[in-house]
Order: C-alpha cells, then structure tokens, then sequence
C-alpha cells in the first residue's frame, strides 16, 4: 500500500533547489558514503558472527552458545540501521529479502513445538523441516538437500512462492539460535539448548544437519553483505544510481527515510502487533531483541537525514545533508523536523529502556498492559509526526510524486480485522 505525495503548483512555487548546485551533489555523496560504512560494519559484524558459529559448532557448550548468540545481536546493530537505505533504492529493496526477511514459518527450518501444528492453509512447506529431510518436493519436482549448502538455502528461500517460508538471513540464523520463543507474553526469549548442534550428545534430532544448516546460512549472510557492500563502493552500481542525478538521489533518500518511518517501522512493525496485542508481532522475535531492532532502524532515520554515521569502531562519517538544505530553504521547517526526530528518538529510548529493565517489547503490546501499551504507541505517534514534517521536505525541494510505503495498521485499522 502506498501514500502519494503530489506536489500542488501553489506549493511548488518559489521553491527552487539552493542555489549552490553542487550542495545537493554533496548530500548525496554523503548518503552514499554513509551507506557504504554501514553495510561495511553490518559486514565486519557478521564475519565475527560466522567466527562465533564456527566455535559454536566446534566445541558446543553453554559458552559458545552465548557468544554466539551475542555475536548475532552485535550485528543487528549496523545492520539495522542500514534500512534507511531501503525503499527509494531499488537494488536494496530487492536484496533486502535474502538478508532480513520476517516473519517466518519456523517449521519450515527445524523441529517445533506440537502447540504450532502440523499443516497450514496457505503454505503446503509449513513443516517441511529442511534439517530433517534430505529431500523437498516442489511442485512435483525434488530439491536434493542431502547437504546444505548456501546454495540449497538459495533454493528454498521463499519455495513455493511463499514469503514466510524464510530460509536464509539473519531470522534463519536466530531461529537456529534461539529456538521457538513459547512464553507469550510472559518474561522469557527462546532457549534453544547448546546440544542441539552436539553431534555426540545431540537433542533434537539431526545436530550435524543443524550445524550444516547454521554454517550455510553464516556464510551466505556474509556473501550476501559483500556484495552490498560493493554496490556502494566508488564504482558501485547503487552508489551510481543516487548519483547520476542529485534530485534522484534526494528523491531516494526521502523515499526511504518517510517509507521506513511510516508504513515499515510505525506501521507494520509496531501498530500491527499493538492493535492485535500479538506477541508473535515483533521483529527479532526468538531473540527477544525488538527493542534494539526498532531503535536502530530509527537511528539510521536519523544518521540519513543529519548527514552522520558513528561507526561500531567510533569513528564518523559525515558531511553535507538534507538537514543543511532544508535549513537553507526554510530554518522553520529544519527546526521542526529536528524536534520531532528528537521527539521521537526520546519515545524509543524509553521503550529500549523499559525492554533492558525487564518488560520485553512482546509484553509491552499484550492484551491489558496500558503502561506499556502507551510506551509503545508514543514511539509510533512520534514516528508519524515526524513523517508528517519529512512530507513537508518533499514539497520544499520540489521532489514531486514520490509514493511512500502505507500500512492499513494505521490508514484503515479495521482492515486488519477483516
């Protein structure tokens, strides 16, 4: 679903692009700049990742296996405040899926609990159980998973056409991690036990198949971000693309930044699970690191629209950005834009602060917490706030037509219910 923003002549009048040419070059060099350092760090952290699932796999243990599931929360840091880069960048959006593609049938992967059933209406793969069977049918034809590789992750990946049917990224590997997380809205993340990947003390059924399946999904979550990281190098095609044009490039930024804030993040990833109060509506839901998840797509909102990145090393990259273009077309309006995400960044890191003090992100949406309840819609009346001062953006550099991403959560809720 789609919001269209269409520029009247009234608001278009007087508007014309600062007039130092070379400004809206340079905010776009910087939004690619960024880009590449995020996906460089998303990078460097999955690497350490994939270190921390060779040890897993090596010498399985309580140890190994915190390590590694802290290793997959450090990489969620980069790596979700690269979905800024989403949306306006076609090459992006459609990349996107192999590496961050939620929610999933987890029966699909591995063994699950009997309280999740045994067949579903719309997805025939809904406990086809990979690391079970060496064999999959689709559609009459068999993929051979006798070993699995990247490659055959690949081929299963959305088979049959069904978007839950996620076998590659990072909600694969912290499926693999953490296991079904079954309390509901009770305290308590999935607790997947450290013998299932002990192949002489194995739990579960079929360790070395599991750890052929968490060493494949490592290693393609690592290929997957090299190849991003190259297409925002100097002579990488996504970097091409915003660059060729700069009021292309400002129209991909502030497609991006209004999509993520509107229809992905208050939308879909928040407003949807607080209107059904449906613990199962998170993000990184076996982990129980919503919270973080959220927060950082805002931080990279943020990181695009201020022009400056703080690298997982602490270093920056900075330089020119829409905040100076809009201060130069209209101080008002860079004032309120900067309130808002202000505001905003306010209401989040009270709801991560109530998450690490305790109430985790699937019990602040459940059915009777008003507290939390209220924690969470103060984040999503922010995010909307301030989509609502982006919009005023658009119209003040004249970037006409753009078409940010909707969600019936908030444009008609009485569809969710339907």
């Amino acid at each position: 679903m789609k919001r269209v923003i269409l520029l009247t002549a009234a608001l278009m009048a007087g508007t014309a692009m600062p007039s130092i040419a070379a400004e809206p070059q340079a905010v776009v060099s910087t939004y690619a700049d960024i880009a590449l350092a995020t996906y460089e760090d998303s990078l460097t952290a999955a690497n350490a990742l994939r270190k921390a699932i060779g040890k897993l796999v090596e010498a399985p243990s309580e140890e190994t296996l915190a390590a590694a599931r802290g290793a997959w929360l450090a990489a969620r840091v980069p790596y979700q405040q690269s979905e800024a880069f989403r949306f306006g960048n076609a090459i992006v959006d459609e990349w996107e899926g192999r590496v961050n593609a939620w929610p999933l049938d987890e029966g699909l992967i591995d063994y699950v609990d009997a309280g999740y059933g045994t067949e579903s209406d719309t997805n025939q793969f809904y406990t086809a159980n990979i690391i079970a069977n060496d064999r999959i049918s689709v559609g009459g034809t068999d993929i051979d998973a006798t070993t699995i590789t990247p490659e055959v992750l690949q081929s299963l990946h959305e088979v049959g056409g069904i978007e839950a049917n996620v076998a590659t990224g990072y909600h694969a590997i912290e499926f693999l991690l953490w296991g079904q997380d079954l309390n509901g809205t009770d305290a308590g993340a999935g607790d997947r036990p450290y013998t299932d990947f002990d192949a002489a003390n194995c739990t579960g059924g079929h360790c070395e198949r599991r750890i052929q399946y968490l060493t494949a999904a490592a290693d393609l979550l690592v290929s997957d971000l090299e190849e991003m990281v190259a297409n925002w190098q100097a002579d990488g095609e996504a970097r091409a693309e915003v660059a060729a044009d700069p009021k292309a490039g400002l129209t991909a930024m502030l497609t991006g930044l209004g999509s993520l804030s509107y229809g992905e993040l208050a939308g879909e990833r928040m407003k949807l699970g607080l209107l059904l109060n449906d613990p199962e509506e998170e993000h990184d839901c076996f982990s129980d690191n919503t919270h973080n998840s959220h927060y950082y797509d805002l931080l990279g909102i943020r990181n695009v629209y201020f022009g400056s990145y703080e690298r997982v090393d602490g270093s920056k990259v900075e330089g020119p950005s829409l905040a100076d273009l809009v201060a130069d077309k209209d101080a008002a309006l860079a004032d309120e834009v900067k309130a808002r995400l202000d505001a905003t960044l306010a209401a989040m890191t009270a709801l991560k602060e109530r998450a690490e003090g305790g109430e985790t992100y699937d019990q602040m949406i459940g059915q009777g917490n008003e507290e939390g309840n209220a924690v969470v819609q103060a984040a999503i009346d922010g995010l909307v706030d301030q989509t609502r001062s982006l919009e005023r953006v658009i119209a003040a550099l004249d970037l006409s037509g753009i078409e940010l991403e909707g969600s019936d959560s908030l444009d008609n809720p009485s569809a969710v219910f339907e």
